[in-house]
């Protein structure tokens, strides 16, 4: 990716920084993600900290979605005659890049964001994700924060006048927020947050819902592993479903044991409906196999709605002009069943002897491999905090000098915002920035040798 010398806005100091501009799905399937994440277009000043978005002027590009957006930065105080002079090309270039047949109207008529934030809205607003939508979120986070902020008492007091916030999604970004902050390891930070979500469920009607729902699975998980201990047996799977509580326990206990409950299982089950003496019993375990029998239709259809979703991406990837393009624009669609149906048709494909099939097959299969195996710099750098002490940083670095990339440092100027942003794990900061100040001192030394 192009970079661009540009100097901080804070200290002046000259900094290198990724820039893209054009920002075409059709030529780049990730373009979008870079976009929203602000992989690009980012500046953070090694110097001094700052860190802030380049202004630039932007042409977004989805032909599925008929968009065509421009953006121009109003801080730069450009003509329109300028602007459009600057944007042209651009929108020129997304044009040259569409075969003829797929140029249509909307081409014609580029919509023009006056803000970057109204950019990111409409790109998203496509998705389905509506600015009310975003804001809602947003609302919902700022109230995390006044809740976080606050002592008990008068916690308490908002979360009786806030009910109508807290719905389900609330809930949910403050279980992602809870598990990102057990994974960076902020011990205080997460205290915090869990006492919060303690008397969410306890004080919220949605809170003591879903803390009810958590207990039962959490009942039905362990009450599961107590039966698998010495293997878990049909007779013994019977069992733990015959002594769940809940329909909850019972559909958790389906969906995480179906593979046993096959045709032996129900007979099973009808012997204990034949052997019941007590005509309530009988009733009751006559309703708990209709009532086991629907979940399991229901499992196994939503199943196999995954794998046809998932047969049909793959056989819509192998068609594409590009399958690695295709592949990384449906990134997000690629999960554990799909992997299981490209294993399953790459094994037909040979049974059959079909070359051509076997080998769009196996491209798949490489570039999946490729696209989950880390980068060598993400590896070099993971086994660099693996030390402590400034002197082993300086030796492992000295020995890998042809590691210490633009790409490495770019890498490790990512990880550095990151962390800043999370603001936690102070000790891993400055491990990082420890990195980074030996990095570019033996970088500047290796240039002065060249020249030298």
């Amino acid at each position: 990716m192009p970079k661009t010398q540009t100097n901080c806005p804070n200290c002046k100091q000259p900094v290198a920084v990724e820039v893209q501009q054009l920002f075409d799905i059709t030529q780049d399937p990730l373009s979008k993600q870079k976009l929203l994440t602000n992989a690009v277009n980012f500046l953070h000043c090694p110097t001094c900290g700052y860190q802030g978005m380049v202004g630039l002027p932007i042409v977004y590009h989805d032909p599925e979605k008929e968009l065509l957006l421009t953006f121009f930065p109003p801080d730069l105080n450009t003509p329109v005659n300028e602007q459009e002079k600057k944007i042209g090309p651009l929108i020129n270039q997304v044009i040259n890049n569409l075969p003829q047949e797929k140029r249509k109207a909307y081409l014609l008529q580029p919509q023009t964001m006056l803000t970057y934030q109204t950019l990111l809205e409409k790109i998203l607003e496509a998705d389905g994700i509506t600015k009310e939508m975003i804001e809602d979120q947003q609302n919902k986070v700022k109230l995390l924060e006044r809740l976080l902020s606050i002592q008990k008492p008068d916690r308490l007091e908002i979360i009786k006048q806030e009910q109508d916030q807290m719905d389900v999604v609330f809930f949910t970004i403050l279980s992602r927020i809870v598990q990102s902050t057990m994974a960076q390891g902020d011990e205080k930070a997460q205290k915090e947050l869990l006492d919060l979500q303690q008397d969410l469920f306890e004080n919220t009607e949605v809170g003591k819902t879903i803390f009810a729902q958590a207990k039962e699975t959490e009942s039905a998980i362990k009450s599961l592993q107590e039966a698998s201990k010495d293997g878990l047996t049909r007779e013994k799977l019977l069992e733990v479903v015959i002594n769940a509580n809940s329909e909850i326990q019972t559909s958790m206990i389906v969906s995480l044991a179906r593979a046993g409950m096959d045709y032996l299982f129900f007979q099973l089950l009808s012997d204990k409906i034949e052997e019941a003496k007590d005509e309530t019993e009988k009733e009751k375990l006559t309703k708990l196999r209709d009532d086991v029998l629907n979940l399991t239709e229901e499992y196994d259809k939503r199943i196999q709605e995954e794998i046809t979703k998932s047969k049909d991406l793959l056989e819509k990837i192998l068609n594409a002009e590009n399958i690695e393009e295709e592949l990384l624009r449906n990134a997000d669609s690629i999960n554990e069943f799909f992997t299981q149906v490209l294993e399953s048709e790459l094994s037909l494909a040979r049974k059959k002897s079909d070359l051509e099939r076997i080998t769009q097959l196996e491209k798949v299969m490489v570039i999946l491999e490729q696209a989950s195996t880390k980068p060598e710099e993400v590896e070099f750098l993971e086994s660099l905090l693996e030390y402590d002490e400034t002197a082993d940083f300086e030796k492992a670095m000295a020995s890998n000098k042809e590691k210490i990339t633009e790409n490495f440092m770019s890498i490790l100027n990512n990880v550095i915002v990151q962390s800043e942003n999370q603001g936690s794990q102070p000790e891993l900061l400055n491990k990082l920035k420890q990195i980074n100040k030996i990095a570019l001192r033996q970088s500047m030394q290796a240039k002065f040798q060249q020249g030298s």
